[in-house]
């Protein structure tokens, strides 16, 4: 298993949109929070060990309307 998150920039009044779209249609996603700041959401994802992360950002989350940019964070050890 691999956990990314995902801070994302949406256009303007969309922020609350792209999160509904996150949630509703995405099983990967953990949780997703507004934040204040550069980016209007932060997310995180679990993904299969086989997973190719570029290929998820691209295709499933900066294709999402209302999504202007995304930075992806890559972890490598989570501490208890």
């Amino acid at each position: 298993m691999q956990t990314i998150f995902v801070q994302f920039k949406c256009h303007p009044g969309q922020a609350y949109d792209v999160a509904d779209v996150v949630v509703r249609t995405l099983e990967e996603t953990s949780e997703i929070y507004s934040t204040s700041g550069h980016y209007d959401l932060l997310a995180k994802f679990y993904l299969p060990a086989e997973a190719d992360i570029g290929h998820f950002v691209t295709s499933q989350l900066q294709t999402i309307e209302g999504v202007k940019d995304t930075f992806t964070l890559v972890t490598f050890k989570a501490f208890n």
